[in-house]
């Protein structure tokens, strides 16, 4: 069998610059599907970069990278547009909703994109909310929920057209401490409820307990953590 068969995400000898700044280097691993990984590291250690490319948001200067066997460094802009509908979701730690949306309207947003048909489309969002908790929040703005309130939306809304792949840049990084535990217990529950393969990027060890896996980022380079305390299985 080979490693595409089982991995969700394959990243391979994978190098980017910015100018004279040399942000990631021969980086190489995989994810197993239906699994958490945590990726570690201090602010401009390279996270942000590495999952710019694991989406086909930017290109590297040499690698390649696969994401549920597809190369994702081979897509042109239309393939990777595709791929991010169907495949793989983001959630930033900027929440990135619409303001003049409900929680229920952003959460549907994927789903409109994808002419969804409303029925159908009212059920995902309503099941989606009642999944992170905020089934009594659907009619409200982002401006009339909580920090956490919103993430928990984001988090819905990258869910709705259920992706294989979640990407998540720092989801806690403009939380408090226990918000921020609260959210990524539920990005926990989420790997084991929706059988996602999740990808998140955090500079807090205090939230590696939750994985399942740690890889650790230092000058674009990568090397893999001892299993963290309390992972799942």
């Amino acid at each position: 069998m080979s490693t595409d068969d089982v991995s969700m995400l394959r990243v391979c000898g994978v190098s980017k610059a910015y100018g004279a700044v040399q942000a990631l280097r021969d980086v190489s691993f995989d994810v197993a599907p239906g699994t958490m990984t945590a990726l570690v590291g201090r602010s401009g250690s390279g996270k942000t970069t590495l999952l710019n490319l694991v989406g086909g948001l930017d290109s590297p200067d040499a690698g390649t990278v696969f994401v549920n066997g597809a190369e994702v460094t081979g897509l042109n802009e239309a393939g990777r547009s595709r791929l991010r509908r169907d495949t793989v979701a983001y959630v930033f730690q900027t929440f990135g909703l619409v303001p003049v949306l409900s929680a229920a309207e952003n959460v549907g947003v994927p789903l409109r994109m994808r002419r969804t048909p409303r029925e159908e489309r009212e059920r995902r969002v309503a099941t989606l909310l009642e999944l992170v908790g905020l089934a009594g929040h659907a009619d409200q703005r982002p401006d009339e929920l909580s920090g956490g309130q919103q993430q928990r939306v984001a988090i819905a809304r990258a869910l709705a057209s259920s992706p294989r792949l979640l990407v998540a840049d720092e989801p806690t990084g403009q939380l408090d401490a226990e918000t921020g535990l609260s959210v990524m217990a539920l990005l926990r529950g989420v790997v084991e409820s929706e059988g996602v393969t999740a990808l998140i990027s955090t500079h807090d060890p205090v939230m590696m307990r939750l994985a399942d896996r740690v890889i650790r980022i230092s000058d674009g380079r990568v090397s893999e953590e001892p299993e963290p305390p309390g992972a799942a299985g």
